[in-house]
């Protein structure tokens, strides 16, 4: 049997792209992953389908599964053999009671790695625009549990915090806001010392609420506020009206679901979550390759005969590339073939092979990509790599400027229902659904049921032809003014400045 291991890893305050490579790698190399509830949804979809998961649920005041047995649970997993991650908020060894979960594995000799995460005590200040440190106002940091076990006073000094004049961050101290002002003004503290707590850290949810030391505990109960949140107290907190730059993000908390293919959607993922959106990947359809593909090999096997060859996605140039793994070739297996793409994403497709398109049309669709080959006046055939069900439109423009082609359909689209329930909850108003083909569109509402209620989102359309599909819906649409990422992620940003 291999030798297991047991690898904790700071998942960060809660933005997802604060995860480090590091803790990145480990998680998607997980044979079995522990984790707590403060772990975000998106690094949550890192771990590997076949992973096993178990959730030990830690929350304040409330622990799902006592300690004890969460180190014992590590413990076991590992003498199985396994690679267990252990997937903790912010940093393990910063009040995460990691030095505990490795004394259980040390007695028994099994093999460990802390992986660091950042720590919400730095980076949440630093999203609501609070450095923990400045030369005119501090020259230390104090990180401090604002945590109390049940009908027991707070373990804090708090004169000598006063005297080190400064930053205090409190971390799990919501519920001992009030202990922990008081505690701070009766050792000396000036009342009127800029202070602040901030709830769900840099999330999209993020709320800062600044007050002074002694107004602080009031200000917090007038806002409701809850855990999971911090409280920092020094003259730094005075600088959040200047530098708070994640609430001036223009798509700030607004609610944004993605459903491009699961391979293909992180890059707009991540684009729109560094815009400040709340974005839940909700991938509605896949591509998978026609196997065999007859058709497809003898045209490949004949290229010579061909002056143009043309994709309408990226996921033919993935079917063409399978292909040539598959028969032990490589791209010099194309010889002197032209290369049409419909848009600049099959050609960033191209471009991961050494390839790059010849041609490219102005506007991103079957049509304009048909009437351009037209103009480009080909001697020699063309030859069509596309999907299954793929639009009339380019072949009916080759057609009407006399070229011959062969259209091959070379992969298929299969829609796929993943967290349905998740997703209903969030067709509320304002919700903005993302739309990069007429095929999302309709896996959309297969996956959810053409029954659902679907009039308080907004559909964003990468073009003409997706925007149709939504029409046919009924969806309430806007589009982009051209069939690119770049394009529709101006317009969301567009749309979302003009409703508000």
């Amino acid at each position: 049997m291999k030798k297991g291991q047991v690898i904790l890893v700071g998942a960060g305050p809660g933005d997802p792209d604060l995860l480090t490579i590091k803790g990145r790698k480990a998680i998607e190399s997980a044979d079995v992953v522990v984790y707590d509830r403060l772990v975000g949804q998106a690094i949550f979809d890192l771990i590997p389908p076949g992973a096993e998961r178990i959730n030990v649920g830690k929350e304040s005041s409330h622990h799902t599964v006592p300690q004890d047995q969460i180190n014992r649970i590590l413990l076991e997993k590992a003498l199985e053999g396994k690679c267990v991650v252990r997937l903790k908020g912010g940093d393990p060894f910063l009040f995460g009671r990691g030095g505990e979960e490795l004394e259980l594995l040390a007695e028994h000799g099994v093999s460990f790695q802390e992986i660091p995460g950042i720590t919400s005590a730095i980076a949440v200040p630093a999203y609501a625009g609070i450095p923990v440190t400045h030369r005119d106002c501090c020259s230390s940091l104090h990180i401090i549990t604002g945590h109390q076990r049940a009908g027991k006073p707070l373990n804090i000094n708090f004169p000598a915090l006063v005297q080190t004049r400064g930053t205090l961050v409190f971390l799990m101290g919501v519920s001992a806001l009030e202990e922990i002002c008081r505690g701070l003004l009766d050792a000396g503290m000036e009342p009127d010392m800029p202070a602040a707590v901030i709830e769900r850290g840099t999330t999209p949810s993020q709320r800062p609420v600044l007050a002074t030391l002694s107004t602080l505990p009031e200000t917090a109960r007038t806002e409701q506020v809850k855990s999971p949140a911090i409280i920092v107290v020094g003259k730094v907190c005075a600088y959040s009206r200047q530098f708070d730059w994640f609430d001036h993000l223009p798509l700030k908390g607004k609610k944004v679901i993605v459903t491009r293919p699961r391979e293909r959607a992180g890059t707009l993922s991540e684009r729109l979550r560094a815009l400040g959106a709340d974005v839940t990947e909700f991938p509605c359809i896949e591509t998978h390759p026609l196997l065999p593909c007859p058709a497809m090999e003898q045209a490949v096997d004949n290229i010579g005969r061909y002056e143009w060859l043309v994709f309408t996605s990226p996921a033919g140039v993935s079917a063409l590339m399978d292909l040539l793994e598959r028969t032990d070739r490589d791209v010099r297996a194309l010889g002197p073939v032209k290369l049409a793409a419909i848009g600049p994403g099959t050609d960033r497709e191209l471009r991961r092979h050494g390839l790059r398109a010849d041609l490219i049309p102005e506007v991103y669709d079957g049509e304009h990509l048909g009437q351009a080959l037209c103009r480009a006046k080909p001697t020699g055939k063309v030859l069509i790599l596309r999907a299954q069900w793929g639009t009339r439109a380019l072949t009916d423009a080759l057609d009407g400027g006399t070229i011959a082609y062969d259209d091959i359909r070379c992969y298929e689209t299969r829609y796929t229902a993943p967290n349905t329930d998740r997703v209903r909850g969030l067709l509320t108003p304002g919700t903005i659904v993302t739309f990069t083909s007429a095929s999302t569109v309709t896996g959309f509402v297969s996956a959810l049921g053409e029954d659902t209620d679907c009039s308080a989102i907004t559909a964003a359309c990468i073009g003409k032809q997706t925007e149709a599909q939504a029409h046919k819906y009924n969806l309430h649409t806007i589009t982009a003014e051209h069939a690119t990422m770049d394009a529709l992620i101006q317009r969301i940003v567009e749309g979302e400045s003009s409703w508000n």
